[in-house]
């Protein structure tokens, strides 16, 4: 009895082990995906920000003065807003 106890111990310490490990290897699967969309949507604010300034020849301006500069058109770009731009059009 004492003997299939052991083992039973032995047992619980290798499952322990695996639920350990596997429980890290999930935890670095969630940490890398989430690093991947930090750096899509970095690398997407980067390039739309390029493009604000190149359109609007933006880049002397300050972040507060280019949000006052957007605030101004933002009402007439979204009113006139070709459809397939809107938020609820099926992304492909």
């Amino acid at each position: 009895m004492a003997n299939q106890y052991e083992k039973l111990i032995v047992q619980k310490a290798r499952l322990k082990e695996q639920m350990d490990r596997e429980d890290f290897k999930l935890r670095q699967s969630k940490y890398y995906e989430n690093r991947q969309a930090r750096k899509a949507r970095s690398r997407r604010l980067i390039q739309k920000g390029a493009l604000l300034e190149k359109y609007f020849q933006a880049d002397n301006l300050s972040v507060e003065q280019t949000e006052d500069l957007l605030k101004i058109f933002a009402d007439y770009v979204n009113a006139h807003k070709p459809s397939k731009f809107k938020n609820d059009q099926p992304k492909n």
